[in-house]
């Protein structure tokens, strides 16, 4: 796989954590924080194990940490990948 798109990462966040109060993310909530949308710490982690096993990335906690939003995932695991 070359990027990620939203609806990757949508499908790995549903695997996840499943959808929360039965919301489904949509684009309108690339930028929105994970707090914000109801996924804790732990949660992030997970998305972020499953980006790495999926894409074969490596993801250093710092950069697992900045990782606040959908739209921060994408952008670190297109840069990561277009960087190979």
């Amino acid at each position: 796989m070359s990027t990620i798109s939203f609806e990757d990462l949508k499908a790995i966040m549903s695997r996840c954590i499943g959808e929360l109060d039965g919301q489904e993310i949509t684009e309108n909530d690339l930028g929105t924080s994970f707090t914000d949308l109801g996924y804790d710490s732990l949660a992030v982690l997970e998305i972020a194990s499953q980006v790495q096993r999926e894409y074969g990335l490596k993801i250093p906690d710092e950069a697992i940490e900045s990782m606040d939003s959908p739209q921060a995932v994408i952008d670190y695991v297109n840069t990561s990948l277009a960087a190979v």
